[in-house]
C-alpha cells in the first residue's frame, strides 16, 4: 500500500511535463499558424479528452468540457488497481489538458473503492500558479538559481497585501477571497459534486444551495467586519459590472494569463468558438430565469415528458425534496435536471458569460478569467455578486415553504441551561490574527530546482476555543440528541440589531454532532476543532509522503483514512471580526436524534470528515432535516404566544439558547 500512494503521488506530480522520449523518437514538434487543408491528423482514442489544448482553460462549467472530463474519467475508472491506474495515466500524461487530467485523476481515486486508502496532496501544490501571480513564481525560480549549496530549501512569501491596494473597497477583503484554503474547498467541493459526470449523490441539488449560501454568510460576516455592506446580488446583466478583477495568475504554468476584467464591463453576447458553444446572451439567462421563478411560484416543475413536479420540502425519503430538484435545476446537471432543454443551464452559463465579459468575441485572443474554473473563482469579486443572485432564487422557494411549527422546532424533555465558548481562558472572548503556511511549491512547477522551493503564505487564523454548554435531560432515561450551533453577527451596517428576517441568512453553521444525555444535568465541552464543516487534514506531497499506509482500513485508529479531502477551512473558521472587538450571537439548539438520524448502508465509513458541508461519500447524507433548519424558513407567525421578530425570540423554546460573544483581530501572529 506504501508503494500505491508513492505512485499517485508521482502521477500527481509537475502535471505540465510532456512525455519522455527516447533518442531515437521522432522529435516533438510545435506548430505555430494555420494547419494547411486536408493535413488533419487521423482520429485518436478519447479524442473529445484531447480536444482541449494544454496550457489553456479547462472549464467545468462548459458542457464540452464536461463531456471531455466524463471520457477521461471513464477511462481511469476502467482500472482495478493503481499499476493499471498508472500505466493509464503515463499513456495520457502530457496528451491532454493538465488541469482535466489531475481533475480525472483525483475523481478516480476518490471513487474507487480498492484506492479508498490513497490520498490526495492539496491541489495548492499540485497548481501553485493557480494560487500564487505568476510574479511571485518567477521570484522562486530565481531565487532557486542563485541558491547557494548551503541552503537547505528557498522560501518565498506571499500574503494578500501583495496583490492590491486599499484605494478600492473591495481590496479590503482581498485577504478572505484569495485565500488558499477556500478555494481548495472549492475545487474539492465541486470534485466531489461534479456536473454531468453521472454522479447522482444524495441531496446533491440541496446541497449545492446550501453550501454555498454558507459561503456567502460567512463572505458578508468578513465584509462587515471591514466596514463594507453586505454584498449585493448581480441580477441585472444589462449594466455594466462595476467591480474589475485582475488575476494575476498563470493557466497551468504554461505561461499565459488568465483574462483580466476592467471596472465597469458589459455582459454581452458569447461568440468564442473553442469551446463548442452556440452563441448565447443575457437574453438566454433572463428565459430560463423566468422559467424558473414561474415554477417556485406555480409550486412545480415540468419535466421533460411534460409532468407536473410538485416543489415541496414536505416529502417522505426516497423522494427528493423540493429544493433538491430547485438545485439540480438551477445548477444545472442536465443528467438530474428534471428538464435541462427547457429550464437551461443558468448557474454555469452565468460563470461562462461573466469570465468570457473582457473578449465575448475572442478578437483579442485573451483567455477566460477566473470565473470559469472552481480553484480560482472565490477570487474575484464578481463570484459572491453571482451567487449572491443563485441564492436569492433558492431564498425565493424557500419562503413559500410554510414555517416550522413549535412542535418542529421543540424538545420538551432538554432544556439549554447556558452556552459559553472559551479560548485562552477568556470566556465569550475569541481572538483572530494572521498565520503562515508552507507549501511545497516545487512539486508543481515547470523549473526543477534540486532543493525544495517552499511558497510560505499568509492567512487569516484564530486561537482554537471550546463550546461550553450546560444542558438538563429532565427524561428518565438517556437521551440521544443532534447539537447545532450557529453563528452571526448581531448589528449590521448600520449598527441596529437585526430582525429575524434580516438576520436568517447571516447564520453561519459552526458544528453539528449528536451526544447521549443523561438524565439530569449534562456538560457538553467540544472543541472548535472538532467542527463538523472543517478540513483538519489538507495534506502535503510531504504528509503522504511520510504517513505510513495502515493495515486494516476500517480500524477506528485509521479515521485520518476515511477522508475524501473535501471541508472548509480550519482557519476561516471564524470571521475576522474588529480590532475594538465586534459582537456576534452565538446560537445552539438541541433536537432528538430520533427524528434526525439516517439509515445509513452498512459499511459508510469512507470521506465522513466536514459531513455537513460535503455529505459522507459513501452514504445518505447524515440529517433528515433541510439544510440550515431552523432557518432555511420564515418564522413562526406566533411562538407561545407571542409574534416572532428576533432570533433570540426562540429562545423561549427550552432546547434553544443564545449568547453575546466578542471577536477581535489583533492583526498580530497566531502560533498555536
Amino acid at each position: 500500500m506504501e508503494n500505491e500512494q508513492k505512485q499517485v503521488l508521482d502521477m500527481l506530480q509537475r502535471p505540465f511535463r510532456l512525455p519522455t522520449r527516447k533518442e531515437e523518437d521522432h522529435p516533438i514538434v510545435f506548430e505555430v499558424g494555420t494547419r494547411v487543408a486536408g493535413s488533419q491528423p487521423p482520429p485518436q482514442p478519447l479524442a473529445l479528452a484531447r480536444s482541449i489544448p494544454r496550457g489553456t482553460v479547462f472549464s467545468i462549467f462548459v458542457k464540452s468540457h464536461r463531456l471531455a472530463a466524463k471520457e477521461l474519467c471513464d477511462y481511469f475508472m476502467e482500472t482495478s488497481s493503481v499499476t493499471e491506474l498508472k500505466q493509464r495515466v503515463d499513456e495520457m500524461q502530457g496528451l491532454v489538458n493538465e488541469s482535466l487530467f489531475i481533475f480525472a485523476l483525483s475523481f478516480v481515486i476518490i471513487r474507487k473503492p480498492e484506492m479508498r486508502h490513497l490520498r490526495l496532496p492539496s491541489i495548492v501544490e499540485i497548481f501553485p500558479s493557480m494560487f500564487v501571480p505568476v510574479t511571485t513564481v518567477s521570484e522562486m525560480e530565481h531565487e532557486a538559481k542563485k541558491s547557494t549549496p548551503d541552503q537547505e530549501i528557498i522560501v518565498t512569501e506571499y500574503g494578500p497585501e501583495f496583490s492590491s491596494t486599499h484605494l478600492k473597497p473591495e481590496h479590503r477583503v482581498a485577504y478572505w477571497r484569495e485565500d488558499f484554503g477556500i478555494n481548495s474547498h472549492h475545487w474539492h467541493w465541486h470534485l466531489v459534486y461534479p456536473v454531468d459526470l453521472g454522479v447522482s449523490r444524495d441531496r446533491k441539488g440541496e446541497l449545492f444551495f446550501y453550501m454555498h449560501q454558507q459561503m456567502l454568510a460567512r463572505y458578508d460576516m468578513d465584509r462587515l467586519s471591514v466596514g463594507l455592506n453586505r454584498v449585493q446580488k448581480l441580477s441585472n446583466w444589462r449594466i455594466p459590472i462595476p467591480d474589475g478583477y485582475f488575476p494575476k495568475l498563470t493557466i497551468n504554468n504554461s505561461g499565459q494569463t488568465w483574462g483580466s476584467r476592467q471596472d465597469n464591463t458589459l455582459m454581452q453576447e458569447y461568440r468564442r468558438e473553442e469551446f463548442g458553444l452556440q452563441p448565447f446572451d443575457v437574453s438566454d439567462l433572463e428565459l430560463w430565469h423566468r422559467r424558473i421563478m414561474d415554477a417556485i411560484h406555480q409550486g412545480y416543475l415540468i419535466n421533460r415528458d411534460g409532468n407536473l413536479i410538485k416543489l415541496t420540502d414536505k416529502v417522505k425519503p426516497p423522494e427528493k425534496r423540493g429544493i433538491d430538484l430547485l438545485g439540480d435545476t438551477v445548477e444545472a446537471d442536465s443528467s438530474l435536471s428534471l428538464n435541462y432543454p427547457f429550464y437551461g443551464d443558468l448557474h454555469n452559463m452565468g460563470h461562462v458569460l461573466i469570465a468570457a465579459a473582457h473578449d465575448p468575441d475572442n478578437a483579442h485572443q485573451e483567455n477566460l478569467g477566473v470565473m470559469s474554473e472552481t480553484a480560482t473563482a472565490m477570487r474575484d469579486p464578481v463570484f459572491y455578486r453571482w451567487h449572491k443572485y443563485i441564492d436569492d432564487i433558492f431564498q425565493e422557494y424557500k419562503l413559500t415553504q410554510p414555517p416550522y411549527t413549535a412542535e418542529e422546532l421543540s424538545l420538551s424533555s432538554v432544556e439549554v441551561v447556558s452556552v459559553a465558548v472559551e479560548s485562552q481562558s477568556q470566556k465569550n472572548q475569541l481572538i483572530t490574527g494572521w498565520s503562515t503556511r508552507d507549501f511545497e511549491a516545487s512539486r508543481g512547477l515547470d523549473f526543477k530546482p534540486d532543493k525544495p522551493v517552499i511558497m510560505r503564505l499568509t492567512h487569516l487564523n484564530h486561537h482554537p476555543f471550546v463550546y461550553n454548554i450546560e444542558v438538563i435531560n429532565s427524561g428518565s432515561l438517556p437521551k440521544e440528541v443532534t447539537v447545532r450551533i450557529f453563528m452571526a453577527p448581531k448589528l449590521n451596517e448600520r449598527g441596529a440589531e437585526m430582525n429575524f428576517m434580516e438576520q436568517r441568512l447571516l447564520w453561519a453553521e459552526m458544528d453539528r454532532f449528536t451526544h447521549n444525555l443523561k438524565p439530569g444535568p449534562n456538560h457538553i465541552l467540544r472543541s472548535s476543532t472538532s467542527s463538523s464543516i472543517t478540513n483538519l487534514n489538507d495534506f502535503t506531497f510531504r504528509d503522504l509522503e511520510k504517513q505510513p499506509n495502515p493495515d486494516n482500513l476500517v480500524a477506528p485508529e485509521n479515521t485520518l483514512f476515511n477522508f475524501c479531502g473535501c471541508g472548509w477551512p480550519q482557519h476561516m473558521l471564524l470571521p475576522r471580526g474588529k480590532q475594538e472587538g465586534m459582537s456576534f450571537e452565538l446560537f445552539v439548539m438541541v433536537t432528538d436524534w430520533s427524528q434526525d438520524k439516517v439509515a445509513q448502508p452498512d459499511g459508510a465509513r469512507s470521506c465522513s470528515a466536514a459531513a455537513s458541508f460535503c455529505g459522507i461519500l459513501d452514504a445518505l447524507y447524515p440529517d433528515a432535516q433541510p439544510m440550515g433548519f431552523p432557518f432555511d424558513r420564515r418564522p413562526l407567525p406566533m411562538l407561545l404566544n407571542r409574534h416572532v421578530e428576533r432570533t433570540s425570540d426562540l429562545t423561549r423554546l427550552s432546547n434553544i439558547a443564545m449568547q453575546d460573544i466578542t471577536i477581535t483581530f489583533t492583526n498580530a501572529k497566531i502560533t498555536q
